[in-house]
């Protein structure tokens, strides 16, 4: 499900999207190019918000489909992908992302609507819709057949095809019929019977994802959203050496907890000043409808059906004993083009710092969210930096919009399915997409070389306090 990008025109389009930045670092690289930006001791700050973290696999069941263009037709492969879970599990997706690559092996995380095309996209709720009232979602494939008024029945590949087509007539808006007449018939009724479903929830998170505070209390609360009947947790690696322990709202230690649960660091009162982080795992089927999204700039997927999957989610503490004490998490906004940072300052001096020109001061006890502009596809590498050596690094790819034959793509004609790998040669299991081609591996490698290369480097510069370590 992926469109062919020849490389002309991928370069034309990564080398066209800049950041406007405080300070810019070179954002175009050449096929291939690697080179890495930002502070080497930063600690890279994940954007996922917990859940699933899996690998994508191949393209399962299939067959094919005609995206009619100004260019012409051009026949692609359509159908069910598999994924394998971190931890264990199975993912069966389908593609909302029709014109871009998808790359054998990459990993993916479950991500809101509101960080993927999907957000701003008015067919998202009749997607989900599809997804529930179709393959694999329902696999009596002879009632799917009698509900959707088809004759002679449907096979896997067809109810795929047909599940997979009507998806992109909402999520790329394109113009794309099943090559099957079963298939065909089937896209056409869903799509005709399509109506909206509100947006699952996420499978587990924390919520909020980085808290701070003084050493000698406790710091939180953190609070689990699942649909698990129970999540493991699991507190700081080095717990025994730093004394931090995470316990309830009643100081009790917790290893277990559930929905709603309320979690907090209790950090020594002699304690260095420093961070630390817990871990929450749980296994769970993941809701239907949910977005999953590659760093790589692998295509979007949703999700269509789940095993019994492993789930999880971090969240972390800083703390100090005097100071500025920023918290920091980030999130990716497609609504407003950018990526979210938002900074809680649980310290007892106000938190001040310059973005892209601006001030910005978060008084003691507050938070604040700051918005980074930046444009489609583009790569962003930046560091965010506070008081006694604090530093926290972002990096990642925005990708908010399907391109829906714009700016020069074109899908590549196919028959059959094709190997796709991310860079050397292509081997191991294939992958049938759209586009697959042996411009693939190019595409990957510009893709992974412009995520390390980064867009560019936002300082956010702390007050100068009596130097500590966080």
């Amino acid at each position: 499900m992926f469109s062919s990008l020849s490389a002309l025109s991928l370069r034309r389009r990564r080398g066209a999207a800049r950041l406007a930045a405080a300070t810019l670092v070179s954002g175009f690289v050449a096929a291939g190019a690697v080179a890495v930006a930002g502070p080497a001791v930063a600690v890279e700050t994940s954007q996922n918000q917990g859940g699933a973290i899996a690998t994508m696999g191949s393209l399962k069941t299939y067959g094919g489909a005609v995206i009619h263009g100004a260019d012409g037709d051009q026949q692609v492969s359509a159908g069910l992908f598999e994924m394998s879970v971190d931890g264990g599990g199975t993912l069966q997706t389908y593609c909302v992302d029709l014109h871009n690559p998808t790359q054998r092996d990459a990993k993916y995380h479950e991500t809101p609507w509101s960080g993927t095309s999907l957000g701003a996209n008015k067919g998202a709720g009749r997607i989900r819709w599809i997804l529930e009232n179709s393959y694999p979602q329902v696999n009596d494939l002879a009632a799917l057949a009698d509900e959707a008024g088809i004759d002679g029945g449907l096979t896997e590949q067809d109810a795929a095809v047909g599940t997979q087509v009507a998806i992109w007539r909402y999520s790329d808006d394109a113009d794309v019929d099943a090559v099957d007449p079963q298939a065909e018939k089937l896209a056409a009724y869903l799509q005709e019977a399509a109506r909206t479903v509100a947006e699952p929830k996420a499978s587990l998170t924390l919520d909020p994802p980085a808290v701070s505070g003084r050493p000698g209390g406790l710091l939180g609360p953190v609070t689990v959203h699942t649909d698990a009947d129970s999540v493991t947790v699991t507190p700081p690696a080095d717990s025994a050496m730093s004394g931090v322990r995470i316990v309830g709202k009643d100081g009790k230690v917790v290893t277990s907890a559930r929905e709603g649960s309320q979690l907090f660091f209790d950090v020594p009162e002699d304690a260095t000043d420093g961070t630390a982080e817990l871990t929450v795992q749980a296994s769970t089927t993941v809701p239907v409808g949910r977005a999953l999204t590659s760093e790589s700039r692998s295509q979007t997927q949703i999700l269509a059906g789940s095993s019994e999957s492993t789930v999880s989610a971090t969240a972390s503490a800083a703390w100090a004993t005097r100071g500025a004490i920023p918290a920091l998490s980030a999130v990716k906004n497609c609504a407003r083009s950018g990526v979210d940072i938002t900074t809680a300052n649980e310290g007892d001096e106000d938190f001040t710092f310059e973005l892209m020109g601006i001030e910005h001061s978060i008084p003691a006890g507050a938070s604040q969210t700051v918005t980074i502009p930046l444009q489609e596809d583009q790569a962003y590498d930046f560091t965010i930096t506070g008081p006694a050596g604090f530093e926290k690094r972002f990096t990642g790819v925005l990708d908010c919009k399907t391109q829906s034959g714009a700016d020069g793509l074109t899908a590549q004609t196919l028959s059959e399915p094709s190997p796709a790998t991310v860079g050397g040669s292509a081997t191991g299991t294939n992958l049938a997409e759209t586009g697959g081609s042996s411009a693939t591996p190019l595409i990957a490698g510009v893709a992974i070389g412009l995520v390390v290369i980064g867009g560019a480097a936002l300082l956010l510069l702390g007050r100068k306090q009596t130097p500590t370590q966080q």
